[in-house]
């Protein structure tokens, strides 16, 4: 029944497609009717939930897909592919942004590794440690339920919202997705704030001695860490993410030239290169051709 409550507030505010603010900050509600292919995309700290329909993420070559079965919990960035293969005005996408909190989620992860608070391991195969399905619970309905019944009350909002949003990061830190977002969030989380530092350093030359000699580990060790974390080596993360990044500016009219140099590039011919090879298209074919919906990845 909550998630039906939860389909019904979603429906009540949002009546066209896009991406809409909520109130409580980091909240977002989405919907979307036509089907958009897998694109790339780089996936920000965020908790995706699907009340219909169904998103589809390709994180290093494997594809995995989600729905109101499954939310998805990403605690660092990511590159991917991302998409709605099957949206239609008949069977609506919508859904639930909910951006992580740094501050909040590692205090909260803190006090939980301090404390006997239960939690439960993935149920399903492995997956990329920055990257976690959970199976929907009561616990993770309620909150989301009660975080979004705030509605448009400001007062209820400037009261509640970040209690509310607390609520749902202790169900998510709980659930199926907490081993990810504890390493990430948690006591030892030097390989997500590596991710992290190199996800916000990408137009500049950052050598891969450099981060693991922040992170306190030897190349070996950090590289093996990025990799279980990942599924991508540095050097292929730092160059997936640029690659995406300028793949989204160009969808959405930024010009060839500076989508490269604000990523990094120096050579628009290397850029060409290493853009061709990943996408199997130029970045002029790419910007005929695709169209990025504004934050709908």
């Amino acid at each position: 029944m909550s998630k039906q409550q939860i389909t019904q507030l979603i429906t009540n505010r949002v009546s066209e497609d896009g991406l809409f603010s909520y109130g409580v900050k980091g909240v977002q509600l989405f919907r979307v009717t036509e089907a958009q292919q897998c694109t790339p995309a780089v996936y920000e700290p965020t908790v995706v939930a699907i009340l219909s329909g169904a998103k589809e993420a390709i994180v290093d070559g494997t594809r995995y897909t989600y729905d109101s079965t499954q939310y998805m919990c990403c605690p660092t960035p990511l590159p991917v592919e991302a998409g709605s293969p099957t949206a239609s005005p008949d069977a609506p996408l919508l859904g639930v942004y909910i951006s992580l909190d740094t501050r909040i989620m590692t205090e909260l992860a803190i006090k939980m590794e301090s404390s006997t608070a239960p939690s439960r391991k993935p149920a399903s195969g492995p997956l990329p440690q920055s990257f976690a399905l959970a199976h929907w619970d009561d616990t993770f309905t309620d909150a989301l339920l009660r975080l979004l019944q705030l509605g448009e009350s400001q007062a209820d909002i400037e009261m509640l919202g970040e209690s509310r949003l607390r609520e749902l990061y202790y169900t998510v830190l709980k659930g199926e997705a907490g081993d990810s977002a504890r390493r990430a969030f948690g006591v030892g989380n030097e390989i997500a704030r590596a991710i992290v530092y190199l996800s916000q350093h990408l137009n500049e030359t950052v050598t891969i001695e450099e981060v693991a000699a922040q992170a306190g580990m030897s190349r070996a060790v950090f590289h093996r860490k990025f990799k279980e974390t990942t599924t991508m080596s540095p050097i292929q993360f730092v160059k997936s993410m640029r690659l995406n990044k300028a793949a989204m500016k160009i969808a959405t009219g930024t010009t060839v030239n500076e989508a490269a140099m604000e990523v990094g590039y120096v050579s628009s011919s290397q850029f060409s290169r290493e853009f061709k090879r990943m996408y199997g298209q130029s970045p002029k074919q790419w910007r005929t051709f695709k169209q990025l919906p504004a934050g709908m990845t």
